[in-house]
């Protein structure tokens, strides 16, 4: 083979390797940044989440408060409730703020019950006021649980998903958790007048 030939030949498989080996910095650069951006939106959709729970929590005191006023006796339940938002305050997890959040929404269903016991309090519009107030926040709350779950999924089936995962496993990209009732959730909260 002459020398020219020869040349010709490495060249061709210099090339050749050169080429491979921006295809996989390629794909592993791609991959990466995708999971970088899924995971990116992951948290986002937590700190949307975060912002409704908070509003709902800003709420929670002017609420109590305003049916204390018509309903001084019911202690327990301003009770359960302040203690349920303390909770929801200090939640740092996903499974945490899920299960503060099932104890707070519970609580604020019995809180809301007691409207019912007074019919001056479900007059009164600063009461009314707040519940629309709270009913549109517990809205998009739910709006945001979705969106985070949705975002959640799409970025724990791309680490799974071959070849992403090896990208994943590499770098540390680790699984999220759903935002999900906690259990007793979908317990109806008891609310006795009967004192």
């Amino acid at each position: 083979m002459s020398r020219e030939k020869h040349s010709s030949n490495v060249w061709k498989v210099l090339l050749g390797i050169f080429i491979v080996a921006a295809l996989i910095i390629w794909f592993f650069t791609g991959s990466y940044n995708r999971l970088v951006r899924e995971e990116e939106s992951v948290n986002k959709a937590f700190s949307n989440i975060s912002v409704q729970l908070q509003r709902r929590n800003d709420l929670i005191p002017n609420l109590v408060n305003t049916v204390k006023g018509y309903a001084a006796h019911e202690t327990d339940v301003f009770t359960s409730v302040t203690d349920a938002r303390e909770h929801m305050l200090s939640a740092s997890t996903v499974r945490d703020a899920a299960a503060a959040d099932t104890e707070l929404s519970n609580s604020l269903g019995r809180l809301l019950a007691i409207a019912e016991a007074y019919p001056e309090l479900k007059a009164n519009e600063n009461f009314l006021s707040l519940q629309d107030q709270l009913e549109g926040t517990e809205n998009r709350i739910g709006t945001s649980r979705r969106d985070y779950n949705e975002a959640v999924n799409l970025y724990n089936t791309e680490i799974r998903t071959f070849p992403a995962n090896i990208i994943a496993n590499l770098w540390g990209f680790e699984k999220h958790e759903l935002f999900a009732a906690s259990e007793g959730a979908q317990e109806v909260p008891d609310v006795d007048f009967s004192r």
